[in-house]
């Protein structure tokens, strides 16, 4: 019978750029419950997390949403990159490390009686490293989920990037037709270098891992996992903050 790696310990490694144009970057991917719930609380796990991207779902996406996203930007120390209502909930946030190439909010086809999906996208750099970024929240819906799974293949491919990272609430877990489809062609950091806690739903009682970090292949995944034991999260702010636990994983990324 095949074993899982071993799970990591200690801290992930720090954001840095190498001397040969690699980067060590966090990306963070959370769904954020369109901010309903502690958003202090909320902006600290994200400050603690230390995130060079944090890929965003449940943006807000009503009344004054452009404000409210700014102020969870500002207030975790990262900068509005795209999406938000205009990729229909996800969004991407990044630190002033990122240099910013580009950016494409998607609105995917909707199904009548069912819930509008996006994808928030961009191509940013870190040091000499060359990166496409794209946050998604997958329908609920069985059929249309794993259609949307070969639209996100196809738009990260789309990107035109030498490596790309894909992170958001899959509303499936590991087993099922649509994550194995993603991960049949993406490396799913949590198999690759588990860290942290694994799942993710729900904050008071987690039993299932439906939220992921993906990447191309010739990323190298130095941990990924729920930050549970992460200097400045608490137990207390992942709870009271939404109702999904936060994915967070350290990629290597080579130089472009």
């Amino acid at each position: 019978m095949p074993t899982s790696p071993p799970r990591a310990t200690g801290p992930l490694p720090p954001s840095r750029t190498e001397p040969d144009g690699s980067a060590v970057v966090r990306v963070l991917s959370y769904n954020i419950r369109s901010m309903r719930d502690d958003t202090d609380a909320l902006a600290r796990v994200i400050t603690a997390c230390e995130p060079d991207l944090v890929l965003i779902q449940e943006a807000p996406r009503f009344f004054r949403w452009r404000k409210k996203l700014a102020r969870l930007a500002a207030a975790s120390g990262q900068v509005i990159l795209s999406g938000g209502a205009t990729a229909s909930g996800p969004a991407l946030l990044c630190s002033l490390r990122a240099t910013v190439e580009r950016t494409e909010d998607v609105l995917l086809p909707l199904t009548p009686g069912l819930h509008r999906r996006g994808f928030a996208t961009a191509v940013v750099r870190f040091g000499g490293a060359r990166l496409g970024v794209l946050s998604c929240h997958l329908s609920l819906q069985k059929d249309e989920r794993y259609e949307q799974g070969g639209m996100l293949l196809d738009r990260l491919a789309a990107l035109g990037t030498p490596h790309a990272v894909a992170g958001g609430d899959l509303n499936e877990r590991p087993g099922g037709r649509t994550f194995r489809r993603l991960a049949g062609e993406l490396g799913d950091c949590w198999t690759a270098a588990p860290w942290g806690a694994e799942y993710t739903s729900t904050p008071v009682d987690p039993r299932q891992r439906i939220d992921a970090i993906l990447t191309t292949p010739g990323v190298e995944v130095l941990g990924c996992g729920v930050p549970l034991g992460q200097p400045g999260v608490t137990e207390e702010d992942l709870r009271a903050a939404t109702d999904h636990l936060p994915v967070l994983a350290a990629l290597r990324l080579p130089a472009s």
